[in-house]
């Protein structure tokens, strides 16, 4: 072909192009929704935020590399990205997923408590957090984490430093954070059990959400009647393996869920669920 047939082609490549650039500029809108995906990665916890601002949050990892396999279906082949990780506590069921996580993904900014911890799973996490030189934040009280317009993290615990300090329980180590997105708001409290639960109440901080992970995969060392009363949730996601050796959830806990009038949702029955706002309303999607 000629030269001046690859010209030509060229310039209607060009003008294509442009004309592409320009109504995306002028037509392109947003998304203004913020996705929060309670992942299904077995007996753990991991949740996965994308925020209206193209953030990417991951709280917990779960156990193993079952994360791997979730995680490519919220985003998409090119965003490789997580903004902000938070471990709530080094148990392996929280901690052990995000070991490859930091291996396959670009982690910008981590939070976690700094507390003692000899698992195998939580010392390669922090190996490879010196080995990539990624920013480390130690949470030593409550604070707020500014995340756009109308948006932000609250850390409600722990409430005094952990750092290089060992804890007897370490579900009560959890970080526990609420997001608040317009009007709605979303609590995840880690493995936190009653004793938190209760110091939380105590403190009079606002624990009022739409929507709660439930604490501790839905054991009942957690999710006291009072607390769950406190919260006054819409929804509440139990994230919990299939056929586990616990036994979660409690079936008290579930009661507790019925008698208060919460509709619940369960990894092991529903696989993932996603809670998706637009700052007033709340809508749910889930895998099956």
């Amino acid at each position: 072909m000629s030269p001046k047939f690859y010209r030509n082609l060229l310039i209607i490549t060009v003008i294509v192009a442009l004309v592409a650039l320009i109504a995306v500029y002028f037509f392109y809108e947003p998304n203004k929704n913020l996705r929060v995906t309670f992942l299904d990665i077995g007996q753990g916890d991991s949740a996965l935020i994308q925020t209206p601002y193209s953030q990417n949050i991951l709280i917990d990892g779960g156990p193993g590399t079952a994360i791997l396999k979730q995680l490519p279906k919220f985003l998409p082949f090119y965003d490789k990205t997580i903004d902000l990780m938070i471990l709530t506590h080094p148990h392996d069921d929280h901690v052990g997923g995000l070991v490859p996580v930091i291996k396959r993904y670009k982690v910008k900014k981590i939070l976690y408590t700094g507390v003692v911890h000899a698992a195998p799973d939580y010392l390669a996490w922090l190996e490879e957090i010196r080995d990539r030189n990624i920013a480390l934040t130690i949470i030593d009280r409550p604070q707020a984490i500014i995340l756009g317009e109308n948006l932000k993290m609250e850390i409600l615990y722990p409430r005094e430093g952990l750092v290089n300090k060992e804890v007897e329980n370490l579900n009560n180590s959890s970080i526990v954070a609420k997001l608040i997105y317009g009007d709605n708001k979303f609590l995840f409290t880690g493995d936190a059990e009653v004793e938190i639960e209760e110091e939380l109440i105590a403190s009079s901080a606002d624990l009022s959400a739409d929507v709660i992970k439930i604490g501790h995969h839905g054991s009942d060392t957690s999710n006291t009647e009072e607390f769950l009363q406190a919260v006054n949730p819409q929804i509440a996601v139990i994230q919990v393996g299939k056929d586990n050796d616990f036994g979660h959830p409690s079936l008290r806990v579930l009661k507790r869920l019925e008698r208060i009038g919460v509709e619940y949702y369960r990894n092991d029955l529903e696989g993932w669920v996603q809670i998706i706002s637009d700052g007033q309303d709340i809508a749910v999607k889930k895998e099956r």
